[in-house]
């Protein structure tokens, strides 16, 4: 599934190639793939046309357009394969065949929704002031989110995050850190690659009790993990196959600097110990196991 670097990527080119453009038609091909636009799909399609695009905003995963009147706003879910691409006016590339969603824009322009594997979704909520008052999300001065956003915490990457109180939320927690990492409701935008890769640079291993690290230990996973995301988003973010694109189709390759997730048996980057897989949340968690020691069992 996409993390913050991937959806950051497509923010970025969708703040470049759209804003400012007025929707002038939409088809739905695929009911659903709006199945989270509550009052339907031709709802979904009255509240969009001729709306102006007005700002691209992400916090976490979450990415959405603004539209003109900041009361409601476009917003997209890629799920594990979706994708928005922008079809530039006379460009002649063959239609995609999981082409779901389709905004016609004035310029002649289009912006698609792509999903192979359905688990996507575009809605038009309405808007929610945040809590703190701070700005919704990179891309817009707002303070406002989509509704179903309210809930999803600021990232890494976020001015407006409150890192102390992050730090003391998380060494609060009963669980492991990679859960809390992974916690949206914690800190949003990262994922199971990222999480990975930030705890082998910070040398935790992804089941150290929360309530048991020292606050230094917290702090030096968190700054792994934004370093290791902004180092991603440089690159394009991560890409394993054609499904992970900016909105130009083009694919990331920050899969080529990945020192420990997906290398299970390869010698680690550090200490040259071949890296270990494990199960965890019906997944997988890489890892060093010399640099990243197993915590020890709590005496009985």
């Amino acid at each position: 599934m996409p993390e913050l670097p991937e959806v950051e990527t497509v923010r970025d080119g969708l703040a470049r190639h759209v804003l400012g453009r007025t929707v002038t038609g939409v088809e739905v091909r695929r009911d659903y793939s709006v199945r989270r636009h509550t009052d339907g799909p031709l709802d979904f399609v009255g509240r969009l046309r001729g709306r102006r695009l007005a700002s691209a905003v992400r916090r976490g995963k979450f990415l959405w357009l603004l539209l003109d009147r900041d009361d409601d706003a476009l917003m997209a879910h890629l799920g594990m394969s979706g994708q928005l691409l922008v079809r530039h006016p006379g460009a002649a590339r063959p239609e995609h065949p999981h082409l779901r969603v389709r905004l016609d824009l004035d310029d002649g322009s289009a912006l698609d929704f792509v999903d192979q594997r359905t688990f996507g979704h575009l809605s038009v909520p309405d808007l929610v002031p945040t809590t703190d008052g701070a700005p919704g999300g990179l891309g817009s001065p707002l303070a406002a989110v989509p509704a179903p956003v309210a809930h999803i915490a600021r990232d890494l990457l976020d001015p407006a995050l409150d890192e102390a109180a992050l730090v003391a939320a998380v060494r609060r927690r009963r669980t492991g850190l990679k859960r809390a990492l992974l916690d949206q409701t914690l800190v949003s935008g990262i994922g199971n690659i990222y999480a990975d890769e930030a705890l082998w640079r910070a040398r935790l291993h992804h089941a150290r009790p929360t309530g048991a690290l020292r606050r230094s230990d917290v702090v030096r996973a968190l700054e792994s993990a934004r370093a290791v995301m902004s180092q991603a988003l440089a690159q394009g973010g991560t890409s394993f196959d054609a499904l992970y694109v900016n909105v130009n189709g083009a694919s990331g390759y920050f899969d080529r600097s990945l020192a420990v997730y997906g290398q299970e048996g390869r010698p680690c980057p550090r200490c040259g110990t071949p890296v270990r897989r494990e199960e965890f949340m019906n997944r997988s968690s890489f890892s060093c196991p010399r640099c990243q020691p197993r915590p020890r069992a709590p005496r009985s």
